[in-house]
């Protein structure tokens, strides 16, 4: 049977008004996986989606189980074994949102306004996963059937790192055996300018703590002869980078590879200009490491970064004291091939050998992920960039994303299948920020879109 994507685009045109009072009521929930107290709206969240998914005639759709939140897992394996299995995988739960914050309207009331949804998830990812949802719908409810098998993988845990998503994977490889995953959840520039990430950077995330006396002393007794934990933290601090603004701990960029010509001429497509950088982030002036261009750095190359410090008095008024201990947490961007255990090592080392002996210091992994680089000549990609060429009226370019997605590289490794990403919202969206939006039109063509790319990927053999 040959399954055309032309019937299947004319629903979702027609059905859009529906599509997005679906979406709506995805976002009302708040679906919060980092605080205890919304466990309850995760579960609501879980139970929405099996419904829906149910709904639409999926097949051995669950709540699924894990150590944490659930996985919700739904299938439509119609098109039979000669075809392509395409795994979509997205995620459920949010990030935090109060009026407070800085929100114009209740984050958890979508609202639309210059034809753009208001709401926490909007675009991370409830607006992006859904769009896969609906993609499969439009041929259900005209083809009946879709030009290949489809497996959603929609977890509850992305915004706390995952801890229980690689676990649940290993357990049930042959359930979630495919050909190819598609993941939307990252962005392009602007409307014209669709973009494919075909990698993105590691992480290594950890907190040191420099300790001093037993508690915190009066400074006018005791100064002069208690070195200062605050001041230690700082001067430690001080020397992670070298003068010419590249990472001073030794060893850290020994298995980062070099980027080939062809690699930096796809990345100078998206490049950006100082004064664009200063005019989107505000800050006075660019800084980094010289010999590479902006985009490289902020999507080709390590990083380490001073997340946050804390120590001694800061309520009003003056406290005349040297603090008992400071702390800081760091994270490293890391790129492929940088195993993020041996840049903990790294940096655990390093520090303990500029620590001074008038203190104590321990240094705590509290999470890590693996970078991912997928060819961007591979059929499936290539297939990708058709689809984006159809369904979205622009030919994409491929790029390197700058955040961390750790499932990426584990559904490669442990699949041991391509990870197509396939980003359908803007970088001005603000997720994980006041006012996070989304544009109807991106949520549309991203419809037509992944529409055409189960189509596109039916002409490829298995």
């Amino acid at each position: 049977m040959t399954v055309s994507s032309d019937a299947a685009r004319t629903y979702s045109r027609a059905n859009g008004e529906k599509f997005l009072q679906e979406l709506f009521e995805m976002l009302r929930i708040p679906s919060l996986s980092g605080d205890p107290a919304y466990a309850g709206d995760i579960r609501r969240m879980a139970e929405w989606l099996d419904q829906h998914m149910r709904g639409l005639g999926l097949d051995n759709v669950q709540i699924m189980p894990t150590a944490g939140h659930p996985v919700v897992y739904g299938e439509w394996l119609g098109a039979g074994p000669d075809k392509l299995t395409v795994l979509v995988y997205g995620h459920y739960d949010v990030v935090p949102a109060a009026v407070e914050d800085g929100w114009t309207s209740d984050p958890f009331e979508p609202v639309v306004r210059d034809g753009k949804i208001y709401a926490r998830g909007a675009t991370d990812d409830k607006g992006q996963m859904f769009i896969h949802v609906k993609a499969l719908e439009a041929y259900l409810k005209t083809e009946g059937a879709a030009p290949v098998n489809v497996k959603f993988l929609l977890e509850g845990e992305e915004e706390v790192s995952s801890p229980n998503l690689t676990p649940f994977i290993e357990e049930h490889l042959d359930l979630l055996k495919a050909d190819v995953c598609v993941i939307s959840d990252t962005s392009m520039s602007h409307i014209d300018a669709p973009s494919i990430t075909h990698s993105l950077r590691g992480m290594t995330y950890l907190e040191i703590e420099v300790e001093g006396p037993k508690e915190d002393l009066h400074s006018g007794l005791w100064g002069g002869a208690a070195h200062n934990p605050a001041l230690v933290l700082v001067e430690m601090l001080g020397k992670l980078y070298n003068a010419d603004n590249t990472i001073a701990v030794p060893g850290f960029y020994d298995d980062v590879v070099s980027l080939t010509d062809e690699e930096r001429a796809m990345i100078a497509k998206t490049d950006l200009s100082e004064a664009d950088y200063k005019a989107v982030t505000g800050v006075p002036a660019v800084w980094g490491d010289a010999r590479f261009t902006i985009r490289e750095r902020l999507s080709a190359r390590p990083t380490l970064d001073i997340n946050g410090m804390w120590s001694g008095w800061t309520g009003p008024g003056p406290k005349t004291i040297i603090p008992q201990k400071a702390s800081a947490k760091l994270s490293s961007r890391l790129v492929a091939n940088q195993d993020p255990h041996k840049i903990f090592t790294l940096l655990k080392d390093y520090l303990e050998s500029i620590a001074p002996p008038t203190v104590k210091l321990s240094v705590r992994l509290l999470t890590t992920g693996r970078a991912a680089l997928i060819p961007f000549d591979i059929p499936e990609m290539q297939a990708a960039a058709r689809a984006y060429e159809q369904g979205w009226g622009h030919t994409p370019v491929f790029t390197r994303g700058g955040g961390s997605i750790p499932v990426v590289a584990d559904i490669a490794s442990l699949l041991h299948i391509p990870v197509v990403m396939m980003g359908y919202g803007l970088d001005s969206d603000g997720l994980h920020s006041p006012n996070e939006h989304y544009s109807i039109e991106m949520f549309a063509r991203g419809i037509e879109t992944a529409i055409v790319y189960l189509e596109e990927l039916a002409q490829l053999s298995r």
